[in-house]
């Protein structure tokens, strides 16, 4: 079979999935409707006081939709292991590389083009709750934040899908790096100090802020959580290829 034709298969396979492709577009809906709550309650309020960081504060709304970005990036594979999925993929294309790089692919372009239409969304649509508050793009660190966050919630997908191949549930990947983000980072942020940075999560974000702190950087940090991905990914692939189906 050929590679554009594993590519075809692989996408009828994702829209077909009613929980893979509605978490994808839960990353859009989730984002935004956060954004609008947030912001057309206490924008205003937040967006005055002094010293907050009106970019890094835009994008308040992709704590939340970073899960779902998970939550896709670990449902779209692990639909794989239900009823003997796997075993009819592998029977259509023997070469377990090939099915595991086109299935990634497009699991990480997919994450890549909702990941960008939702940050730009979300910091576009916050704007207009903030009146004089307000800020576009052409503020100091915006549009490379808009573009960061973007790529930042795919490689997050890519992280959960390499670990749902590890792992070959998307339950035990969400249980995993939802409390992990949404509560251990935080804490080990407290305890570890600088050493904190280089979490996936926390070393992500920093291309979200107007002038982040610390020797990474907005790329750097971004760097930092590809290398995380990559790491995920890599180790998914040695466990498609050694283990049985």
């Amino acid at each position: 079979m050929s590679t554009a034709a594993v590519f075809h298969s692989e996408w009828i396979k994702i829209r077909s999935v009613r929980s893979v492709i509605g978490s994808l577009i839960a990353v859009l809906l989730v984002t935004l409707v956060v954004t609008v709550l947030v912001f057309a309650t206490v924008g205003r309020a937040e967006a005055d006081n002094t010293g907050a960081d009106p970019v890094f504060g835009a994008f308040y709304a992709l704590n939340f939709g970073q899960v779902a970005a998970i939550g896709f990036g670990a449902t779209a594979i692990s639909s794989e292991y239900v009823n003997g999925a796997l075993r009819i993929s592998l029977a259509a294309v023997p070469h377990r590389t090939l099915l595991y790089g086109v299935k990634m692919a497009l699991v990480g372009a997919l994450a890549l083009v909702v990941g960008l239409a939702t940050s730009f969304s979300a910091f576009l649509v916050g704007q207009l709750f903030l009146g004089e508050y307000a800020i576009d793009l052409r503020e100091p660190g915006a549009l490379r934040a808009t573009f960061g966050g973007g790529i930042y919630l795919a490689l997050m997908a890519l992280f959960a899908a390499g670990l749902a191949v590890l792992l070959r549930s998307a339950v035990a990947v969400l249980s995993l790096l939802i409390p992990f983000i949404l509560i251990v980072s935080f804490v080990v942020g407290d305890i570890a100090g600088d050493a904190a940075q280089y979490l996936p999560d926390r070393a992500g974000q920093l291309v979200l802020q107007q002038n982040p702190e610390g020797s990474l950087g907005p790329w750097g940090g971004l760097a930092v959580t590809a290398a995380w991905a990559a790491a995920a990914l890599l180790a998914g692939w040695w466990a498609v290829r050694r283990r049985d189906v």
